[in-house]
């Protein structure tokens, strides 16, 4: 069964902009564990779909290629934070 997430990717904690926010993306649920591999010790499993990730313009588009091709599939929606714009004078009021 294919099951997959979408969501929004939140900001770095290194940015200060909004770049590359205005997007979303498709990623497929792992359907086995990983397992560490005896003999090197990397961790891994024979799914492969657990690797995709797929950007699209908007959240319709992502459910819209879902539906299609019959994934199950989650939106993950986040709180955007409020933007405090303030000024350098407030620091002296």
């Amino acid at each position: 069964m294919n099951r997959a997430r979408i969501y929004k990717p939140l900001k770095n904690a290194m940015q200060s902009g909004i770049a590359n926010q205005g997007y979303w993306i498709l990623e497929y649920i792992p359907a086995e564990a990983k397992l560490p591999d005896p003999i090197m010790g990397w961790v891994g499993s024979s799914d492969t779909k657990s690797q995709i990730k797929m950007k699209f313009k908007s959240l319709e588009d992502a459910e819209g290629y879902a539906i299609r091709k019959g994934i199950e599939f989650q939106v993950l929606q986040h709180k955007v934070p409020k933007k405090h714009i303030k000024s350098y004078a407030e620091n002296f009021k």
